[in-house]
């Protein structure tokens, strides 16, 4: 069975690692080539590793951040605020309701959605198989790999060209188990060819706060978003799918 839900991890837990790996008798203290007594060997790993404790990343449960003055109220997602950030949300055509979250910054765009997940395992394992497979049938290639948040789907997705061809826009989709939540992010536009823009993404998406209430929902249902400033939300008419991004019309707010 899969883990409950995927837990912040900082540099701290790499050093428990770093000082097992160093205790007497291991391949590591025998290749060290220091006469270091085997009982210190563990210590000094420690201290050193210690100087550069990184903090816990996010994104965040509200039990986690309950600190919510510095983001922007969209119901089930509350947004960090950056200057020049740009908050669109995307609306179904049909039932009038918000169905996801865009922001903008300097040419990158992040699409988020947060959905309901089981209490006793994450939804992200089963749905980079689903997601995957969905990019090849439309023409895409996808891959597996690492990446700050854990494994994630490096894409090609198809595009249809000015001139009527098929091209191809590479996309990144992140995705993160939390406590009966599960946070999807497709990362675009020029954080998926420049390192800064890309870690400003990242940031950006590391310090969501994902609101998921106490309401019963079923797993892959989409938790209610709302536009800046409203709480009303349009009765829901089906479960929108966790399928490839699609635009629908857009509300756009700059922060």
């Amino acid at each position: 069975m899969m883990a409950l839900f995927r837990r912040k991890r900082s540099r701290a837990d790499d050093v428990e690692e770093q000082v097992e790996e160093l205790t007497p008798g291991s391949a590591a203290s025998a290749d060290s080539g220091a006469d270091v007594p085997a009982e210190d060997q563990g210590d000094a790993a420690a201290e050193e590793a210690s100087d550069d404790v990184g903090e816990l990343i996010g994104p965040w449960d509200l039990e986690e951040e309950p600190d919510l003055g510095s983001r922007v109220d969209l119901g089930a997602l509350r947004v960090p605020k950056r200057p020049g950030l740009q908050v669109r949300m995307e609306v179904d055509k049909k039932s009038r309701r918000v169905v996801a979250v865009n922001v903008a910054l300097e040419g990158s765009a992040l699409q988020l959605q947060a959905f309901a997940a089981p209490r006793s395992e994450g939804l992200w394992q089963e749905l980079r198989g689903e997601l995957a497979a969905q990019v090849t049938k439309q023409g895409g290639s996808a891959q597996e790999r690492t990446g700050t948040f854990g494994t994630e789907l490096l894409a090609r997705l198809p595009v249809r060209m000015p001139d009527g061809r098929t091209g191809h826009r590479p996309a990144r989709f992140l995705g993160v188990d939390g406590p009966r939540w599960f946070l999807r992010g497709v990362l675009t536009g020029k954080a998926m060819v420049n390192e800064q823009h890309s870690a400003d993404m990242e940031a950006i998406f590391g310090d969501v706060v994902v609101v998921r209430g106490d309401q019963a929902r079923a797993p892959r249902d989409l938790l209610p978003l709302h536009l800046p400033g409203q709480r009303q939300q349009p009765a829901d008419t089906g479960r929108p799918s966790l399928e490839l991004p699609r635009r629908g019309p857009e509300i756009t707010e700059t922060r």
